[in-house]
């Protein structure tokens, strides 16, 4: 992946805005520089916009993911319900070589949508089971307390 090199004031202000005032194309200012045609017009569109070519500060501690490890977390994470935080965090770290925490995986799940859990083992009900759950609670919905008084219950499957 290459590097991003930041231009400073001056070459913004001075030499790529002077050369497009005088009348030069931005594709003929982006050969004679070598800057990538798109830099160029991203910096005259903020010049025309706001008449200033210097960029903003900004604060906090830079992302450790790319937008596109974020959703490949997203991805893994609805491919596989049952993978937790840790299990996602070793997936990315063994497909893109980014290490993260869980707690890293799990805010950038919250903030795309899915959010990291544990997963959960539980029967799955069927159709047949809710109908067999209803006929046995109609059988014995006229019990008395004496009868219900014999019965076990568990929460064992």
């Amino acid at each position: 992946m290459a590097q991003r090199k930041h231009l400073d004031d001056f070459l913004c202000g001075k030499i790529i805005i002077g050369r497009l005032e005088c009348g030069r194309t931005q594709l003929e200012v982006s050969e004679e520089l070598g800057i990538d045609q798109s830099v160029i017009s991203r910096l005259w569109q903020r010049f025309q916009d706001d008449g200033n070519v210097s960029r903003c500060y900004s604060t906090g501690r830079p992302r450790v993911t790319t937008p596109n490890e974020d959703r490949y977390l997203a991805v893994t994470a609805k491919r596989n319900r049952r993978s937790t935080a840790s299990d996602l965090s070793h997936q990315l770290s063994s497909a893109t070589g980014t290490t993260v925490s869980r707690q890293t995986v799990y805010k950038r799940l919250g903030h795309i949508g899915p959010y990291a859990r544990r997963p959960v083992r539980c029967v799955p009900l069927t159709a047949t089971h809710c109908c067999l759950q209803l006929t046995w609670s109609r059988e014995h919905a006229l019990w008395t307390p004496q009868q219900w008084s014999c019965v076990m219950f568990s929460d064992e499957s």
